[in-house]
Parts: C-alpha cells; structure tokens; sequence
C-alpha cells in the first residue's frame, strides 16, 4: 500500500477523517491526550468536591434552596457589593468551563453542544441536590446548575470542540460513504 502523506492512509482504513485544516493525531499523542484529560478531571473532581460538598457550618442560617430560576442571579446583583457579586456568578461559570473542556476529550460520543450542555446541566443537578441535602450549611440552587451549564457550553464552545476533533477525529458515517468501487470526486 503507497502513503500518499502522513496519516492519510490509516485514516482511510480506520474510517475516520481528520477535521478541515488540521492534520490527523497519531494515535501515541491521542492516547496522551486522553490521559491528560483524565488526570485533569480527576484533579477537577477533587476541586469541585471541596468547593461544593465540603460542610459550612457558620453559614448554615444564611442558607435557603432557590428553585427559581433567576433569583438568586438577580439578588446577586441587586446586592451593592459588586466584587462578591462578581466572585460568586464568575466562580459558578469557571466552575463549568472544564466541562465542556474534557467532555469531548474523555468520551467522544460526548462531543455536541447539546450533548454538553445535558451532560453538565445533570451532573451539575446531581452535586446540587447532594450539597443540598446532605452537606451541613449548603443549598439546591438552580442557578447554580444554570451557571455551571453556561460555563461547560462557553468552554466547549472556546476550546472543547476543537481539542474533541483533534483527539477523536470524525468518522464517516453510513450515510456519506461512497459504495465500493465508485469514483472519488474530483477536488
């Protein structure tokens, strides 16, 4: 069999296309991309886990669940202090982006807007109502997951869908392969 230029070749065989304008990654770069990710959303894990699940006992009577969509956004800022403001809706964003990072990265059939965006909206749920029932001074609170889920579409938006293709390349589906034996079009 004649290469006619790097991975072109084992793409074909494998079925997989490598995105427009970019070069397939060879398989050694993308087992290390995956570990890389994987090593990063355990490291994220832990943080998410000390930055939600861990109990606040001083702050336990300023809790209150919010069910609401909104209104914990709005009392944020209709509040003066703007760099508690800030802190607080920013922190909930950043603390989806790498959602939407190593999503696609960690499990290709991940990869879509939609995809991401339920992915993150559930699990960003699941954490709330766990901190909300279990953990001592913590709350539910919808806005919460709503910011969560806007910080994993914006990082997959930014960043995941790229690295996503980079990683696990398309494939062609059944629909747009060519029958055998007929004649590749002309470029």
């Amino acid at each position: 069999m004649r290469r006619s230029g790097g991975n072109d070749t084992a793409a074909k065989e494998t079925g997989a296309r490598p995105a427009p304008g970019a070069e397939p990654m060879a398989p050694v770069l993308r087992a290390l991309a995956v570990v890389a990710a994987f090593v990063a959303t355990v490291a994220f894990s832990v943080v998410l886990a000390r930055l939600t699940l861990e109990p606040s006992a001083a702050s336990e009577p300023l809790t209150h669940s919010n069910v609401r969509p909104g209104a914990s956004i709005r009392d944020y800022l209709s509040q003066p202090a703007f760099r508690d403001t800030v802190r607080q809706l920013g922190g909930n964003v950043l603390l989806g982006v790498p959602f939407g990072v190593l999503l696609p990265v960690l499990v290709p059939k991940a990869r879509g807007l939609l995809r991401v965006l339920l992915a993150t909206a559930l699990v960003m749920a699941l954490v709330e109502l766990i901190q909300g029932a279990l953990v001592t001074g913590r709350a539910f609170d919808v806005d919460d997951v709503i910011l969560n889920t806007a910080g994993a579409v914006l990082g997959y938006l930014l960043i995941g869908r790229r690295l996503g293709r980079a990683v696990h390349p398309r494939r062609d589906h059944w629909w747009r392969r060519r029958p055998r034996g007929a004649a590749a079009p002309e470029a």
